[in-house]
């Protein structure tokens, strides 16, 4: 019998999850299952704990749970530890342990899958919830020049930035004007409700890239507006999918799979 694995969130129809899980255990041959499992709002935990009480092996958590699914664990990551988010559940004999895959995974996609160089990068964040806590880290250990974390309740970009430390530095959205960016990050989840962010106009430098870490059929709206506002570069969040997931795979089986080849089919897909 292959082991159960999910994906827990709300909304979680649209999730390729499923599909990209089902292709790592093609290629390495792993016994995998691999599902989607919508939780109540209130009801995340009773959902996990029934997942694992029915012989699922791990989850991956996705919006709106990443923080409580942190609370939930009992063993933790350093890097989930850092972020406090976890996105990555294993159902161990005598632990849950709580990883946070979003950060290598956006990083990967960013450096060896798009070519885009972090270090010494002035990098912006646009958001504050579980998904930019969850990446903070490991852009941070990118060394880039700064990290600025824009919200539009900046309390909530203020407490990451105390959070992390310099070069983390918080801004509401219009205190952005003025200042340019090398790389512009969308960690709001704006584009799964067809809008994008306020931002000011005049923030992306030349040759900036923009990466909205939704992805969906055709162009977000955060990346159409982007492309007006003068980003030269533009990218979804499908391939942070596909590197996070392998990640992800890895802690549940170690085994680490080829990513090229599925995001190549999600991509034929699209």
């Amino acid at each position: 019998m292959p082991d159960r694995y999910a994906v827990v969130g709300n909304p979680v129809a649209h999730s390729k999850s499923p599909l990209i899980h089902a292709e790592f255990a093609k290629q390495t041959g792993e016994p995998v299952e691999y599902g989607r499992i919508l939780a109540p709002l209130d009801g995340f935990v009773a959902t996990i704990e029934r997942f694992r009480a029915e012989g699922g092996k791990g989850a991956n958590v996705t919006l709106p749970f990443k923080e409580e699914a942190f609370r939930l664990a009992n063993r933790l990551s350093d890097r989930a530890r850092r972020a406090e988010a976890v996105n990555t559940l294993r159902f161990d004999p005598d632990a849950v342990f709580g990883d946070n895959t979003d950060g290598v995974g956006l990083t990967s996609d960013l450096v060896r899958n798009l070519g885009v160089v972090l270090a010494g990068a002035r990098i912006l964040l646009v958001g504050a919830g579980g998904a930019a806590r969850g990446v903070i880290p490991s852009l941070f250990d990118a060394k880039p020049a700064s990290l600025t974390v824009a919200n539009r309740t900046v309390a909530r970009a203020e407490e990451l930035a105390r959070a992390f430390g310099p070069p983390v530095v918080a801004r509401s959205f219009d205190a952005l004007a003025g200042e340019t960016f090398s790389i512009v990050v969308n960690a709001t989840s704006a584009s799964l409700a067809g809008d994008s962010p306020a931002l000011p106009s005049g923030i992306y430098a030349p040759g900036a890239v923009a990466y909205d870490m939704m992805y969906g059929k055709g162009e977000t709206p955060f990346l159409t507006v982007a492309k007006a506002q003068g980003a030269a570069r533009f990218a979804d969040g499908l391939g942070m999918l596909v590197e996070q997931a392998a990640e992800s795979f890895c802690i549940w089986r170690g085994v680490r799979p080829d990513t090229a080849p599925v995001l190549a089919l999600l991509r034929s897909l699209a």
